[in-house]
């Protein structure tokens, strides 16, 4: 009985570490998509501000007329 013990024990300890593999590998996944939604926030505002900032320059210009 203690060989079959032993893979019972072995088996479920590999069990264990392939869902912990799972759940590391899918809060990676999750970080990356959270990074790249947040990169994509700042390339947003950072159009916003040089649109607005274009704008701005332009109405100025016109005053200058």
């Amino acid at each position: 009985m203690g060989v079959f013990e032993d893979a019972k024990d072995a088996a479920e300890a590999t069990g264990k570490k392939v869902g912990e593999w799972a759940d590391d590998t899918k809060e990676r996944i999750g970080d990356k998509i959270d990074d790249a939604q947040a990169d994509a926030k700042v390339a947003a505002a950072e159009r916003e501000r040089d649109a607005t900032h274009a704008k701005n320059e332009y109405k100025e210009d016109l005053r200058k007329d």
